[in-house]
């Protein structure tokens, strides 16, 4: 599970970048219940945070990249992004953004793994991350779909240090992988990374890509209000044993997440 108390190497933080960003921001509120509170809107800024019953939830930010996709983008919690930096290179990554300071908040860079998935880390400040996770309408896991499950294992476990355990997926799916932040037990668990077809990923032109999962109260309902907020489903509902009933959703811009309703028990 996912916790506030973002040990290192942890999901600590996402934000989603809209080419409209009150469009996405009344997408979001209608299926996940969020609110939008703007930081500014200036020719060269628009954006704000996700709020849910008071707490933040994400970010969100206008898509300004000329070619990029609209997707939501995970950071994990480090001690020192200029070493983190400097372990990506070293490890065959590249650096997408350079470490920059915002503000007294903390200190974020962002990157491309070796196989092409965009991911990022944030250095906190005087802010440790989201307010709220783990409970409906906020993060409860994060996936990365990926080319080679092998080599994310490596680059990803030697960066973050992360416990790994594979699990077969019904039917002969191959095998999910399991990520535990380091020196923490399984229930600690906060992600998994999966690697699939170039067919599954398309949406990335044949790119790895991490996505948020965000737990809900009704899987069916949530699923019901991305379709009728202009949304769509690539797969799902369905239900996955011992994991809950979960749909994959995209927004309106095509940004790709998960929905959950998790098992009892």
């Amino acid at each position: 599970m996912i916790t506030t108390e973002f040990a290192p190497g942890s999901p600590c933080w996402l934000d989603l970048g809209a080419p409209d960003v009150r469009a996405a921001a009344a997408f979001y509120g209608a299926v996940l219940g969020w609110d939008y509170e703007s930081m500014g809107e200036s020719e060269d800024f628009e954006g704000g945070m996700f709020r849910k019953d008071g707490k933040i939830v994400a970010g969100i930010g206008k898509l300004t990249e000329e070619g990029a996709r609209s997707a939501w983008m995970l950071y994990y919690s480090v001690a020192d992004a200029d070493a983190t930096t400097k372990a990506v290179e070293q490890s065959g990554g590249s650096v997408r953004v350079a470490p920059m300071d915002l503000e007294e908040w903390g200190r974020m860079a962002q990157y491309t793994d070796p196989q092409g998935g965009q991911f990022a880390v944030w250095q906190p400040g005087t802010t440790k991350g989201v307010d709220l996770v783990d409970q409906p309408g906020s993060l409860s896991w994060t996936e990365l779909y990926t080319s080679d499950a092998a080599a994310a294992k490596e680059f990803y476990g030697g960066l973050f240090d992360w416990q790994f355990s594979d699990m077969p997926l019904p039917g002969g799916g191959g095998t999910y992988t399991l990520i535990t932040p380091a020196g923490l037990p399984e229930e600690r668990m906060h992600g998994g990374l999966m690697e699939v077809g170039e067919k599954d990923l398309s949406l990335a032109n044949g790119r790895p890509y991490w996505h948020p999962v965000f737990a809900v109260d009704d899987c069916d309902a949530a699923v019901a209000k991305v379709r009728e907020n202009g949304g769509s489903v690539q797969m799902g509902p369905e239900d996955a044993e011992g994991v809950g009933r979960l749909a994959v959703c995209l927004d309106p811009a095509n940004a790709d997440f998960v929905v959950l309703t998790p098992a009892q028990g």
